[in-house]
């Protein structure tokens, strides 16, 4: 009868029991390269287990499932346990959503759990972490960032060269998760036509590695600047320490997340004090020329004016001084014509400015000296070159004095023949009748406007208190307005990189306050993505919106042909049209 008390006392005990499925996570924040645990514990033997989708999450491993069940003092206690490992797909706030599990048919849910992702950190390697597979515990895999100078001056490049070691392991490919930003550099990447192995040491050890890629960068800010990480997820294949039956080691594969980490790049700014003036930001070593084409031409001819600029340094960033000439030489904007290659150690080669001059009177015509100024970085002064006095020698045509006093003689002298021409022969003599302006058509009119007025007058004043009483329409509307407005202005600056771009976002920018109702501060990308969508957007067209529009600061600075910003204009005209046709 006792075993039977007891028996019942632990049934009545299990039934009372409370259910807890909760899910619980190794670490809340991590970086791009770093794994995360979850775990979904039960303390009942819960049915029909499912899993979140862990959107924004990459299963590396799981789901693996414990239970364990003991009787102390008594009492019995049960759990059981779904593992997995992700990893991030990328940065930001991801949140993992809800698992569910049956049981005695009521579905128990977890709650959802935030997860912050940031930038890739420095890891070193824990014993005890069971979240990867182990190899034979002496492999090398690190991506680092070699940076050529860490404190130049404004506009001196500088090179950053990725290389990626590796020890007692193969890699069998990788991918970008994050790739680095430059922001306010300049910016070039340098070819890697085909990837080699070299041999090399990496803290002290002996090891092999690849270069995967060279970048040059101009700083265009003074200041604390950051360059923000390139992380890669690496596929690997890691020895083990079992062999198979030939004695060969056996591999499993993996993939490991690397990242080269965020590097401060600490800008000097030139210095102010001896600052040339007309210094128009070459900082390198050039030489300067002014070339006339002719110094001796004939009345109607043109000669053209050569302005150039030659050596290594920032030849793309900064602008050439104009010439200076008499008023009696007519001269037109010049033609640009760079002639730039950029390498690893910077920008070299020539850029010249070629004004078309053409004179309008006989004579001998002075074009002043031209003054040329770098900042030469060997010496860490400022150097001007200055250029000689051109005479331009205009064998004929008439001289300005004669062709000033011709002008203003031809004004004031009169031919004998039109002396009365102003005097009319002929007299045309016109009835004096005189109609009464009482009873005509002008009097009836006049009548009767102010009572077709008035109502004209009432109507079009409500019309204007239902415009400036409808703020979000006015809102609209100027938004509208200004959307087409920067659309304009960015095809008129086809030619101007920055300006077009700073046009074209502005464009964009006006075009979504205007369709989604928002304002500046609501700008976010997810905030307009989901917008967007909600309004039956097309994913593909929405994507596309959001990469331009984040592609246009980052190309005020980086190079472009006008081939490249003629495809981001129509792009925009695309893909601002279709969007139009798309919200609802």
């Amino acid at each position: 009868m006792k075993r039977y008390l007891i028996l019942l006392l632990f049934t009545f005990q299990g039934l009372m029991a409370q259910v807890q499925f909760e899910a619980r996570v190794s670490k809340n924040t991590l970086g791009v390269n770093e794994r995360l645990r979850i775990d979904f514990i039960m303390n009942v033997d819960g049915d029909n287990f499912d899993q979140p989708t862990f959107d924004g999450f990459k299963i590396v491993g799981g789901p693996s499932q414990q239970v364990s069940q003991s009787w102390v003092n008594g009492r019995s206690s049960f759990q059981k346990i779904y593992s997995y490992i992700l990893q991030p797909n990328q940065k930001g706030t991801v949140y993992i959503k809800q698992a569910a599990i049956e049981y005695n048919g009521q579905v128990y849910k977890t709650q959802p759990i935030k997860v912050v992702v940031t930038n890739a950190v420095a890891q070193e390697r824990d014993p005890n972490d069971n979240s990867r597979p182990q190899g034979a515990g002496n492999e090398t895999l690190n991506l680092v960032a070699e940076i050529s100078k860490t404190n130049p001056y404004l506009n001196e490049p500088i090179t950053v060269v990725y290389k990626l070691y590796f020890n007692n392991i193969n890699v069998t490919g990788f991918k970008e998760l994050a790739k680095p930003k430059y922001n306010d550099f300049w910016n070039q990447n340098i070819d890697i036509k085909q990837l080699s192995i070299e041999e090399g040491t990496f803290q002290g050890q002996r090891c092999y590695f690849v270069i995967l890629k060279k970048t040059i960068l101009y700083p265009q800010k003074s200041g604390r600047l950051t360059i923000e990480p390139l992380s890669l997820d690496i596929g690997v294949q890691l020895p083990t320490n079992r062999r198979d039956m030939y004695g060969q080691m056996l591999l499993t594969d993996d993939n490991r997340v690397v990242s080269a980490g965020a590097k401060a790049i600490n800008v000097r700014a030139l210095p102010e004090a001896t600052k040339p003036e007309g210094f128009g930001g070459a900082v390198g070593r050039f030489n300067f020329t002014v070339t006339p084409s002719k110094t001796k031409l004939k009345s109607g001819e043109s000669l053209d004016l050569i302005v150039s600029a030659s050596g290594n340094g920032n030849m793309k960033l900064f602008t050439l001084p104009k010439p200076v000439v008499p008023n009696a030489l007519e001269m037109y904007d010049p033609v640009h014509d760079e002639q730039v290659t950029t390498s690893l150690s910077g920008m070299s080669g020539k850029i010249t400015d070629k004004y078309s001059i053409i004179p309008q009177y006989k004579g001998k015509y002075a074009i002043k000296p031209m003054q040329f100024s770098y900042f030469d970085l060997n010496t860490g002064s400022y150097k001007t070159i200055t250029s000689p006095e051109i005479m331009v020698d205009v064998l004929d045509g008439p001289m300005q004095a004669e062709a000033n006093a011709t002008a203003n003689a031809s004004k004031n002298v009169i031919s004998k023949t039109d002396q009365f021409k102003y005097i009319k022969s002929k007299t045309i003599l016109v009835a004096i009748a005189k109609n009464d302006f009482y009873g005509s058509n002008l009097y009836y009119i006049l009548l009767f406007m102010p009572f077709l007025i008035v109502p004209i007058i009432v109507l079009g004043k409500k019309r204007k208190e239902a415009l400036d009483g409808d703020v979000t329409g006015n809102r609209i509307r100027m938004n509208n307005k200004l959307a087409k407005k920067y659309l304009s202005e960015a095809k008129k600056q086809l030619n101007n990189k920055e300006a077009f771009y700073i046009a074209l976002e502005k464009a964009m920018h006006n075009f979504l306050k205007a369709k989604l109702h928002i304002e500046t501060s609501e700008m976010s990308k997810d905030n307009i993505q989901e917008l967007l969508l909600s309004r039956n957007a097309n994913p593909e067209s929405v994507q596309s919106f959001i990469n331009l529009t984040e592609n246009c600061e980052f190309a005020r600075y980086a190079p472009a042909s006008s081939a490249s910003i003629q495809q981001d204009y129509d792009k925009a005209v695309l893909i601002i049209s279709e969007l139009e046709k798309q919200i609802v």
